[in-house]
């Protein structure tokens, strides 16, 4: 019942014809902003992983 209240707000507020434009803006949003998350996952398992290689020689020094 909320996403039809919300999906009707929506449509009063930008109109049929922005729909569409509005559509493509958030879904360039969303794979970005998932690009980015996926980045930053990537960059703190490298940072632990290298963390974990530098405390292990440390173990054997």
């Amino acid at each position: 019942m909320e996403l039809i209240i919300i999906g009707v707000v929506i449509v009063l507020l930008f109109g049929g014809a922005q729909l569409p434009k509005l559509a493509r803006s958030l879904g360039g949003f969303f794979s970005e902003f998932n690009a980015a998350k996926e980045e930053a996952e990537e960059a703190l398992e490298f940072k632990k992983s290298t963390k974990k290689a530098k405390k292990e020689k440390n173990k054997k020094e």
